[in-house]
């Protein structure tokens, strides 16, 4: 990382996944507390999926062709992050609506333009981008650990009066936020966000300059587009789209579900983990993500496509299944979160890598896309207007101990989805595999 622009790129993908990891593990369990419906809560849950679905069709290429890409990174973390930080003082749907849509509409293709920098200004991409992109996992991560202190019981700490820093920084870990006081403090997670989002508007100015591209680079894109959709023709092809949209409801249930359950008293049946300490503890997944990618490429010359998917989407079968039958034993939910990394970097990564190798080049970028618009838009949608609706109105309703019961749900739809991968998913063997990649078995 000694190159200075490589640096600099690093830094930028840091700032890029602090935003969204700021705001996205705690707001789950924040909207409830506004006195929004269910449908309501999908309303706003799914401005980010919108945002992403629309991205694919048209704010992506528009942004390439109209703008410097550090100049349109520079005005959309400005006016997002604007808009994410007045969400801290929100308290009308409408408004929280609105401000969510805009963020979204504005951060979502940031997403796609710190990667289009990024690539512009790397001698060799495929050997230096996975360090460079590392830098969002770390953000991710980074993104959690100032909560330990924000989501902390200061007046607890107050009264007991440590003495000396040892003391008091003992007292301040182990004295979290919990109930309504927690939920009420979440607000934080958006004037966090917007702060990093500030930052980054002012940082994007100091990057190295990415002229747009001319029209005339894209060619044959929205031709493309439709390559990649005939190519859904394939059984193998449309049953690992399809599954993908499965994995994804199962991601986005993680997320909906999980922040609420850690926080649950082990009185009301749930493993009462600290509020000031439900965002690291599900970072952890991030740091396993690192761990796991670096093995991947192994695993699947050993394990080929299919073995190697399948043990992602068991990754959820096994979280789920211990958050319904082991809900009260505390380590043990903690040490699952590892799996997190399991499964995306088995599913969601080995996804991205299959595309590359399967589909024609001059319809790669399109197929990934395509696959995209499942993992960030369909997939999320479903799971952000399924899971508020599931666990409102029909399993907690006034009694949270019905919690651990829930997650029933998708420890049976990820064994469904396993299953299905194994039975049906036969891509053939390459006879001469994409440049850079040499096929894994199926």
């Amino acid at each position: 990382m000694s190159n200075p622009v490589r640096l600099k790129l690093f830094g930028m993908m840091v700032l890029e996944f602090v935003i969204w990891g700021a705001w996205l593990p705690l707001i789950y369990g924040y909207l409830p507390s506004l006195g929004f419906s269910p449908l309501q809560q999908s309303w706003i849950l799914n401005a980010f999926p919108i945002a992403a679905i629309v991205g694919m069709f048209f704010s992506n290429q528009f942004a390439d062709r109209n703008f410097a890409a550090e100049k349109f990174l520079a005005f959309s973390h400005l006016v997002g992050g604007l808009a994410i930080f007045a969400l801290a003082f929100t308290r009308s749907f409408w408004g929280f609506f609105a401000l969510m849509l805009v963020h979204c509409l504005l951060y979502v293709p940031t997403i796609s333009i710190c990667n289009s920098i990024a690539f512009a200004h790397m001698k060799d991409p495929q050997k230096e981008f996975g360090l460079v992109r590392m830098g969002g996992t770390i953000g991710w991560i980074l993104a959690a650990w100032p909560f330990t202190f924000i989501l902390a019981d200061w007046d607890k700490v107050r009264a007991a009066k440590p003495e000396g820093v040892v003391a008091w920084l003992g007292t301040v870990l182990g004295s979290g936020l919990t109930g309504p006081a927690l939920q009420a403090a979440t607000r934080w997670t958006y004037i966090v966000a917007g702060v990093a989002s500030l930052l980054l508007a002012v940082y994007s100015l100091t990057l190295p300059h990415t002229p747009p591209k001319k029209a005339g680079e894209a060619g044959t894109e929205k031709l493309a587009w439709l390559e990649a959709m005939k190519l859904l023709k394939q059984p193998f092809v449309l049953v690992l789209w399809i599954i993908t949209l499965v994995d994804s409801f199962l991601l986005y249930t993680y997320f909906n579900w999980t922040g609420s359950f850690l926080g649950t008293a082990q009185s009301a049946g749930g493993p009462g983990i600290p509020g000031n300490w439900i965002m690291p503890v599900m970072s952890i997944g991030q740091v396993m993500e690192i761990l796991t990618m670096l093995i991947l490429g192994v695993t699947l010359k050993k394990l080929g496509w299919r073995a190697t998917m399948i043990m992602g989407i068991l990754g959820h079968t096994a979280r789920f299944a211990i958050y319904a039958f082991f809900p009260q034993h505390k380590e043990l939910i903690i040490l699952v979160q590892l799996v997190h990394g399991v499964c995306y970097a088995f599913f969601f990564a080995t996804v991205y890598i299959f595309v590359d190798t399967y589909f024609p080049k001059d319809t790669r970028a399109s197929a990934q896309g395509l696959f995209n618009m499942m993992i960030f838009g369909f997939g999320n949608i479903a799971a952000n207007f399924i899971c508020p609706w599931l666990k409102q109105s029909v399993f907690t309703r006034n009694d949270v101990t019905n919690f651990p019961a829930l997650f029933l749900v998708p420890t049976v739809v990820s064994l469904v989805a396993a299953v299905a991968l194994a039975a049906l998913f036969h891509p053939p063997r390459l006879a001469q595999p994409s440049e850079g990649h040499s096929a894994p078995p199926a």
